[in-house]
């Protein structure tokens, strides 16, 4: 009788349309029902804050309940060949066609490479952090879920908040260069598609196509996953030979004289470039969150991030060598680098192939940015960390739409008012805060599980952990007063290496991965809590000003909604409809009411 009960509820959820604005598919959680029952949530703050900050949420839970409240299946249709084209389509766009020349030309000079070096070494570090926690927590919701996991809510909201910063300003910035390359293409001056307006300078240029551009993309997006894979294939597949073609012909044309000086602003300009390309390499972890749709996730996701990475840091470090080669640093062109480069020794046709290939790059960063961030958004709400109306899945693309017409609609907004500067240098700050929270999570989850750690190691655990990032934070705090002293190095290197020697000593390992693991823990995930860290302090303070504005923005909506809807969802004060079938199994095992 119970199942058939179950099942009736089952055909029941099915059957409800996906198009629905009922307030319980917005606030369905009991603080929200009343403005009585919101006052008292608020009386209850400091104790729900209290709670939420120490719980957690564990594997089977991200994996089980949480994916239900889509109240549809996302579609398994996904091979490793898929990722690691997902992986070229993520990455390979804005990044390296626009802000390497900005950078060779503004910091770095012919050292940009180097730049792509440390930034690489530092992104291949969070692809390992990344990796073993998709393998072993397969979900949409990638940093989030696994944040949710090992630090926590209130850990998992600040990096949720950061994500969908992140993707909201990531796809601004690559519609907005987008339709840069697009004015190098038709040979127009390069704000010549923007429409000048009064407001405030760098909120002056109003960017129509950059809009239209987003919309298309997410149009693709939420029609099917394995169809935006083979329009990616395609995209990516051209933009590859535009890439090999580039590198080539610039080596063919390269002088080694424009080498000299090599690094005309010291390592200062090295690392301030490298914190600004880092966001050249942002985009892998849409990858994580895709192994949902993956068909053997153990198998395709290390083979689809650490491969597309590992290629991709190859190709950017040629691609920057070869510019700096070809032209000098300081006649290189911010804006439109390769196409004046060529134009510069006589391949002025070479100019719009090469524009070709970036619009067809920032496409599939688009394509594919479309893909993933709806999946981060669909697993936030399935947390009711937003409305769980965004955490629906429809039940004949098996894509998440509401999640990604919210992503859409915020990010065509900002990209039609904001200029790719800014927006590049607040999404560097929110980046590489995420990875650098990925890599604690990893130390935690490998040194604590609950139940079975004793309380005095994860004592250590958490005295060792400030110790390094502690020390990591005066490290880029010091090469940002003092970029030419080394006495405050004499400090918090070592401090830096107690603290990671301290975990592996004396403490052992809780948990060992089933499948794929990052090596040489707790090394890598430290150094690249270090790395993060320091590229973050190479970051001007107008990126820190925007951050922590955002910040406090982000803490208040927890305050006033985040924090009470994930009590209200933990402690089942409400169950919403699309819990009804597991509420009722777990009835009928415990016999009739």
């Amino acid at each position: 009788m119970g199942s058939m009960e179950g099942m009736d509820d089952d055909i029941h959820i099915q059957q409800r349309s996906y198009w629905r604005w009922r307030k319980q598919d917005f606030l369905p959680e009991e603080s929200f029902q009343n403005w009585g029952t919101y006052r008292a949530a608020l009386s209850q703050t400091c104790f729900r804050l209290k709670d939420r900050l120490t719980s957690r949420s564990d594997d089977a839970s991200e994996l089980g309940e949480l994916r239900k409240r889509s109240e549809n299946e996302m579609k398994q249709c996904l091979n490793w060949w898929d990722l690691i084209w997902f992986g070229f389509g993520s990455v390979i766009g804005a990044g390296i066609f626009v802000l390497t020349g900005k950078e060779a030309h503004d910091h770095a000079g012919p050292a940009i490479v180097l730049s792509y070096v440390a930034s690489g070494v530092s992104a291949m570090l969070s692809v390992f952090c990344y990796t073993e926690f998709a393998v072993e927590i397969p979900v949409a919701g990638g940093s989030f879920a696994y944040m949710r996991v090992e630090l926590g809510d209130f850990a998992a909201f600040i990096t949720a908040a950061n994500l969908l910063l992140e993707s909201i300003i990531g796809g601004a910035a690559v519609a907005r260069a987008w339709t840069s390359y697009f004015t190098s293409l038709l040979d127009r001056p390069r704000n010549s598609l923007r429409i000048q307006t009064n407001l405030a300078e760098g909120y002056n240029l109003l960017d129509p196509i950059a809009v239209a551009v987003l919309i298309i993309a997410a149009t693709l997006a939420m029609i099917s996953a394995k169809k935006t894979s083979y329009v990616n294939w395609i995209a990516s597949a051209i933009n590859t030979l535009v890439i090999v073609f580039v590198i080539i012909a610039a080596f063919t044309h390269a002088n080694t004289s424009n080498l000299k000086p090599f690094a005309p602003n010291g390592a200062e300009g090295i690392f301030q470039a490298a914190a600004i390309v880092y966001f050249a390499y942002g985009g892998f972890d849409n990858i994580a969150t895709m192994a949902e749709e993956t068909k053997n996730p153990s198998r395709d996701i290390p083979i689809g991030l650490l491969g597309s990475m590992s290629i991709i840091t190859v190709i950017y470090c040629l691609m920057a060598l070869s510019l700096s080669m070809m032209q000098k640093y300081t006649d290189i062109d911010p804006d439109a680098a390769y196409s004046v480069a060529f134009q510069s020794v006589g391949m002025k046709w070479a100019k719009y192939l090469v524009a070709l290939g970036a619009l067809k790059g920032m496409t599939t960063v688009l394509l594919v940015g479309a893909l993933g961030q709806a999946r981060y958004t669909t697993h936030i709400a399935r947390a009711h960390m937003i409305p769980p109306w965004f955490a629906l899945v429809h039940p004949k693309t098996g894509t998440p739409i509401n999640a990604t017409l919210l992503i859409t609609i915020s990010s065509a907004f900002i990209a039609l008012f904001s200029s790719l500067d800014i927006l590049a240098s607040l999404l560097s700050v929110s980046t590489l805060f995420v990875f650098m929270m990925m890599a604690v999570a990893l130390l935690v989850r490998r040194y604590y599980v609950r139940g079975i750690t004793p309380r005095e190691n994860l004592i250590k655990l958490v005295i060792f952990l400030m110790i390094i990032i502690a020390s990591s934070m005066g490290t880029s705090a010091y090469w940002g007063l003092r970029p030419h002293g080394w006495v405050g190095y004499t400090i918090t290197v070592p401090l830096w290496i107690l603290g990671t020697m301290g975990i592996s000593v004396f403490l052992p390992q809780q948990r060992v991965p089933k499948v794929w693991g990052v090596p040489l823990v707790p090394w890598f995930p430290s150094i690249s809590i270090a790395t993060n860290l320091f590229l973050m302090g190479s970051l001007g303070s107008k990126s820190f000003e925007r951050f922590g504005i955002c910040t406090i923005v982000m803490l208040v909506y927890y305050v006033f909604f985040g924090l009470h809807a994930t009590y209200d969802t933990a402690h089942q004060q409400h169950k919403p409809e699309p819990l009804k079938v597991v509420e009722h199994d777990e009835m009928d095992d415990a016999g009739p009411a």
